[in-house]
């Protein structure tokens, strides 16, 4: 007879597994020396003790296991071996046998089969194996789906069971589940941030369209006088441009303190913010953005304020043209 993964061919077993209920399940040594450094440590040592023909024990778990484990390790292949019955029955103690004893692809394709059969009621279980197994991983899967499902797993006998005998173990969960709260707030803030950054930028384009090219009843005098030739060219952002022209012609008119009234702080401010990005010198057309660069601001302060929303704003713009010249070309290439 012939292992697959022992270089000497051997006719008979020439060593014995015994499990916890006495089980003896015949092996050969070549086959698990050539698999397990543990192994090879232990017939090693009998060998020079001269006790090779003592059973060697693996106890504390199910004989169908270690029956399932020994084939594993003298054939990996065989036909008679039901990989996905063994599986289901058996992964998570053949993946403490393979950390136990060494065995790295059998560890690894354990780690495979438990993650495919996580579930709400197995994932505390299969936690702490991966915690104790330094599996990390699998750990980290088994957190994610923790986490997801936390209102579920929290009714289930291992979590109960968890809180009353490791809540060490259970304070360390309950951080991460923090932690990964957190982090979802952050990228929620972040993208809600990143939303106003490309309202404000597309707001200052419409602003720089308005005072150069004219849109509708606001522009400028070249664009009033020759109406044809804003007529030639539609308006991308009509919306956003027609409240503004709403914006600016109030600015024109009221009558009430600047500070006091909302309209007036908005379109101001946004007149303000276009001064900070633009790169033109004397030749602007937007109002005030001469003035805004020559006034001196009141405080340090507020000139570093405003200079931060102006890189964040040209930024988030830059990096949303980016995102739409990647998804273009990708629709081009489909």
């Amino acid at each position: 007879m012939e292992c697959e993964n022992i270089s000497i061919i051997v006719s008979e077993p020439d060593v014995v597994i015994r499990t916890s209920n006495g089980l003896k399940i015949p092996a050969f040594s070549g086959a698990l020396v050539s698999a397990s450094p543990v192994f090879e440590e232990i017939v090693e040592r009998r060998r020079r003790k001269g006790r090779l023909d003592k059973a060697v024990p693996i106890l504390g778990v199910p004989s169908d296991a270690v029956l399932a484990f020994v084939g594993f390790l003298c054939s990996p292949r065989s036909e008679s071996l039901d990989q996905n019955e063994v599986m289901d029955k058996y992964g998570m103690h053949l993946m403490v046998l393979s950390h136990v004893y060494r065995v790295k692809w059998l560890k690894d394709l354990c780690e495979v089969e438990l993650a495919l059969r996580l579930t709400v009621d197995s994932v505390v279980d299969v936690l702490q194996l991966a915690r104790q197994c330094d599996v990390p991983k699998l750990y980290l899967q088994c957190m994610k789906l923790l986490n997801k499902e936390f209102a579920a797993v929290e009714k289930t006998e291992g979590w109960v069971f968890l809180q009353n005998n490791d809540p060490w173990f259970e304070l360390e969960i309950l951080k991460f589940l923090e932690e990964e709260d957190l982090k979802q707030k952050r990228r929620k803030r972040k993208i809600e941030e990143q939303k106003v950054y490309l309202q404000l930028s597309e707001a200052m384009e419409c602003v720089q369209h308005i005072f150069t090219e004219g849109c509708t009843h606001v522009g400028p005098y070249e664009a009033k006088v020759t109406p044809n030739k804003q007529k030639s060219h539609s308006c991308p952002n009509y919306a956003t441009c027609h409240v503004l022209q709403n914006l600016i012609k109030h600015l024109a008119s009221c009558r009430a303190n600047r500070s006091a009234c909302s309209k007036c702080r908005h379109i101001w401010d946004l007149l303000r913010l276009h001064s900070s990005v633009c790169q033109s010198t004397d030749q602007c057309r937007v109002p005030l953005c001469k003035q805004f660069k020559m006034m001196k601001m009141e405080g340090k302060g507020e000139n570093e304020k405003w200079r931060l929303l102006a890189k964040r704003v040209v930024n988030v713009k830059v990096m949303s043209s980016l995102a739409k010249g990647r998804k273009g070309d990708l629709l081009n290439k489909l």
